[in-house]
């Protein structure tokens, strides 16, 4: 019966060092500037676009295959929850290959723009918008979420789908986007959560850690890619305190929504 308890109170244990292991990683990684490649000399924004244009090509394959098509439901469900009421001018900022503008249609804007740094996938989603006869509808060009071209009250919704994490001053990059919203325009930010409930939160980082930079290397051949992704989804602000950067940065009405257990988030702001 002792050796029982010894060994009941000995598991106890090595769970709560295990607990404070984790969050004393963590807080020493928050820290830190998460950069895909660290290279000496060069900035986070730099060697995203650098990333991304080396994964361009096998990017939307990787994306849709590694998230089991979820993305795509996740998407849908953000734009609902939007609610936007006809908007006529989009903006979506790290559009990538552009799955987000092209989602957006269901909104039925007269136009959406898509923005980002990587030249390749731009290219990539232009192919795309280009086979489906959309581009009177959806226009791709080069753009930085920090300094965003074009003027004050521009746009009635901006949406952002796994992007936020990436920009080098997050706060300076939501300024930007609440500048180039019309009143009572709105935002949508699609981006990974950190699951805190078991079993979610052990398979999640098992995968996230694992399973998904292994085939992420196999197939887009880029060694950083697919370990920099579950490091940047480490040390984002999530859940409450992103909503507070949010309101911090001028949004107000804002929301947030767990998906799929926690794996993912939607939050919604308003100009």
């Amino acid at each position: 019966m002792a050796n029982e308890h010894s060994d009941k109170y000995s598991g106890l244990i090595d769970i709560i060092i295990d607990h404070i292991d984790y969050h004393l990683k963590s807080k020493s990684l928050a820290k830190q500037v998460i950069t895909p490649y660290g290279k000496t000399g060069s900035s986070k924004k730099q060697e995203v676009a650098e990333m991304f244009d080396n994964i361009a090509a096998n990017y939307d394959f990787l994306n849709h295959f590694l998230s089991l098509g979820i993305d795509k439901i996740w998407r849908r469900k953000a734009i609902k929850m939007l609610n936007a009421k006809d908007p006529k001018m989009i903006l979506d900022v790290a559009t990538g290959t552009g799955d987000f503008a092209l989602q957006a249609l269901e909104m039925n804007p007269d136009k959406i723009v898509g923005v980002d740094i990587s030249k390749e996938m731009l290219e990539v989603g232009k192919q795309k918008i280009k086979k489906k006869g959309l581009e009177n509808k959806i226009e791709l060009m080069l753009g930085d979420s920090e300094n965003l071209q074009f003027e004050n009250d521009t746009f009635d919704v901006v949406t952002v789908a796994y992007g936020v994490r990436n920009f080098e001053n997050v706060e300076k990059g939501l300024s930007e986007i609440l500048r180039v919203l019309k009143p009572g325009g709105k935002l949508a930010v699609l981006e990974f959560s950190k699951p805190t409930k078991f079993p979610v939160k052990q398979v999640f980082n098992l995968y996230f850690k694992y399973v998904l930079p292994f085939f992420g290397r196999l197939v887009s051949k880029d060694n950083r890619a697919y370990s920099y992704l579950p490091e940047s989804v480490q040390v984002f602000p999530d859940g409450v305190n992103f909503t507070n950067i949010l309101e911090k940065t001028g949004f107000k009405n804002t929301q947030w929504k767990l998906l799929s257990f926690g794996i993912s988030s939607i939050y919604i702001g308003q100009k």
